[in-house]
């Protein structure tokens, strides 16, 4: 078994790692399919990573196209045990600014892809515990990092998921702020979720572009108006990523790393052979019980 390794997954603006050598393609078959592009591995400061273009290169796949099953057995079969994602947001609330970064600890669903943010079913039965969903010291190494660089960073606040691709009605908008959400986006959590299945621990940095469409005295979130912020904030995400890979632990011990001991309700002996097979090394460290 290969080092424990780092995974980065990369948002909206970030379609690359600056700072990589040895650098390897992998193309990852998955029993859900291909992931989103090529993995890309290399070494920074001394740690192996991948790095995987959420929406691929050239960002060509919309939110609710993502296969996110794919992309994090692809992660999990590469021996990665930590994720960090980047991800574009609109913000919520009046303090978390364009080009502010929140750490959030909290997600709420407001997808139709439930079923798509789990790798069980098939005769297997898991219940993972996500009163936490992300890992609480990677986030604050990533809020040392951002404090250490001087950028605006919040850390905790919570995420709600749509689906997209269309941003926000103003109704939609005005209420998820009333609710007292903090930022709004298409894609993390279902990552998150998958990550906690796969004992992967993961924390976001979700980098704010631009107030959603509930400030009526700004013009509502388009394409075209987040450019400039996302440039900025992909740069500001590969510094904090460069000075918190190296701090991460050597060896997985997290509880994000055990999620699955107190989740699976299925009798070992009741489980098919051929969903054992297709959730490979999901179940690995089970095999043999």
């Amino acid at each position: 078994m290969t080092a424990p390794a780092i995974g980065i997954i990369g948002g909206s603006g970030l379609y690359q790692m600056d700072g990589l050598t040895d650098i390897s393609e992998h193309v990852v078959e998955t029993p859900f399919g291909p992931p989103s592009d090529v993995i890309f591995g290399g070494q920074l400061a001394g740690r192996q990573v991948y790095f995987l273009p959420r929406h691929a290169r050239g960002h060509r796949i919309l939110p609710h196209e993502l296969n996110h099953r794919a992309n994090i057995y692809a992660l999990r079969s590469l021996n990665v045990r930590w994720i960090l994602c980047v991800t574009a947001v609109g913000s919520l609330q009046e303090q978390y600014e364009p080009r502010h970064i929140v750490l959030p600890s909290q997600f709420f669903d407001r997808t139709s892809q439930g079923a798509a943010h789990t790798f069980f079913g098939g005769g297997i039965v898991a219940h993972v515990s996500f009163a936490e969903p992300t890992c609480s010291p990677l986030r604050q190494l990533l809020a040392n990092a951002a404090r250490d660089l001087g950028l605006p960073v919040h850390n905790g606040g919570t995420y709600v998921n749509m689906d997209g691709p269309a941003f926000s009605t103003r109704a939609e908008s005005e209420t998820h702020r009333k609710l007292g959400f903090d930022v709004i986006g298409m894609t993390n959590l279902g990552e998150v979720r998958l990550a906690r299945e796969a004992e992967i621990a993961i924390a976001t940095m979700a980098m704010i572009t631009d107030y959603d469409c509930w400030k009526t005295e700004e013009e509502p979130v388009t394409a075209e108006a987040v450019i400039a912020h996302l440039m900025a904030n992909a740069a500001a995400a590969k510094q904090i990523l460069a000075r918190v890979i190296p701090q991460i632990p050597a060896e997985p011990h997290y509880p994000e790393h055990r999620a699955l001991d107190s989740a699976l309700v299925t009798d070992r002996s009741l489980w098919p052979a051929e969903t054992v097979q297709k959730l490979g090394v999901i179940l690995e460290r089970f095999a043999d019980r």
